[in-house]
């Protein structure tokens, strides 16, 4: 894999601090650079309670200069929402009181934490507790175009909005800075976004507007549940779990009407999420996702993928064992160019909490390379 040089010749590591170590303001929360730790699922949280060892993991990447983190996808209050087990949930006391403590260790270490709110939608298996809760989708059709789970009623589409916002009051209640909706990957919000999971006739599907209804909602309902200045985030990809070469949009005017009614509903800055951050989204641009999200949008974007690696990930089966590092001149160029806000780092900082702190001084020849091995331990 080549990812492409920079023409640039100004010094890396002033370079960097000029362009990544600018604060950012996100509605009425200013983070301390244009560092974000993306949401990697971990699995280390019996019972789904994240404990000591998830607050220390996060709070040691915000030691390490991030300066937002998005904590890995926790569970709404609903029982179809799960599809794996010890993901922790964003429901219930314990829980809570989990992610209490973990957001007060990330404060006192200087960084900033959104959860990422989930419903895994038709990902979701029999064999996952509660056990005989069937998967939930908007048609019953899972990724592979094959009947699975049940198709959504209205009272059902209700029960999840209300649930979304349910935890995104609860996240501001126990001290986090914001939330992320996560619309990507063919969960159940992106399922509603894809034509190929979503068939419906009703007025949540048809065309792209008609099928960002549910989303829409999601965020108006998240929105009116928080304060104003509370960030929303969303993230959306055009690739789903297993199935990289679907899309949502096949051009910017696609993408445009699925993106606007999100944007009117109170979407303060969206996540696109890319395998790599450096490919041009739609013919005709060097543009990326979170480009043309921010171009079509007007909010603000951050940008995803094998940031820091020299290897681009792979889902499972084959996912890339191993990755070296690389630099990250390109990606500054396009920063430079305001193509997007935000970096957001998610293996690299899986594998080396001080990242932030090293690509900020110049010293990402230091950093620690990826290895699967290393989502054994919570580290």
């Amino acid at each position: 894999m080549q990812i492409p040089s920079s023409q640039t010749h100004a010094d890396p590591r002033s370079r960097a601090v000029h362009l990544l170590g600018r604060p950012f303001t996100l509605g009425g929360l200013t983070l301390r650079n244009r560092i974000a730790m993306a949401a990697v699922t971990r699995r280390f949280s019996p019972d789904g309670v994240p404990g000591e060892n998830v607050a220390v993991y996060y709070a040691r990447r915000a030691e390490g200069g991030a300066g937002l983190i998005v904590t890995e996808g926790t569970y709404i209050g609903r029982d179809a929402a799960a599809a794996y087990d010890r993901v922790p949930h964003f429901h219930g006391a314990r829980a809570l009181a989990g992610w209490a403590r973990v957001a007060e260790r990330v404060h006192a270490a200087g960084g900033r934490i959104m959860p990422q709110l989930w419903h895994t939608g038709v990902v979701r298996t029999d064999a996952v507790p509660p056990l005989g809760v069937p998967a939930e989708g908007p048609s019953g059709v899972g990724l592979d175009g094959r009947p699975h789970g049940r198709a959504m009623t209205l009272d059902d589409i209700d029960a999840v909005v209300e649930a979304f916002a349910e935890a995104a009051a609860a996240a501001e209640r126990i001290g986090f800075d914001g939330v992320e909706l996560h619309g990507a990957h063919g969960y159940l919000i992106d399922a509603f976004l894809w034509h190929g999971t979503n068939t419906r006739t009703d007025s949540y599907g048809g065309g792209h507007a008609s099928r960002a209804r549910f989303a829409a909602e999601i965020v108006a309902a998240v929105r009116a549940a928080v304060s104003p200045g509370f960030p929303v985030l969303f993230r959306l990809s055009q690739w789903k779990t297993d199935h990289y070469d679907a899309r949502v949009a096949e051009d910017p005017g696609e993408l445009e009407r699925l993106l606007a009614p999100l944007a009117a509903a109170g979407v303060d800055a969206f996540h696109a999420s890319t395998r790599r951050y450096w490919l041009p989204e739609f013919d005709g641009s060097d543009l990326n996702l979170a480009g043309w999200t921010k171009k079509l949008t007007g909010r603000p974007s951050i940008t995803v993928g094998s940031v820091g690696l020299d290897q681009q990930f792979a889902g499972a089966p084959g996912r890339t064992q191993r990755s070296g590092v690389t630099g990250i001149a390109p990606l500054l160029d396009r920063l430079e160019r305001d193509e997007f806000d935000v970096v957001a780092v998610a293996r690299a900082l899986v594998a080396d909490p001080d990242w932030p702190a090293k690509a900020l001084t110049g010293r990402l020849h230091e950093a620690l390379p990826y290895d699967a091995s290393l989502l054994d331990a919570l580290v």
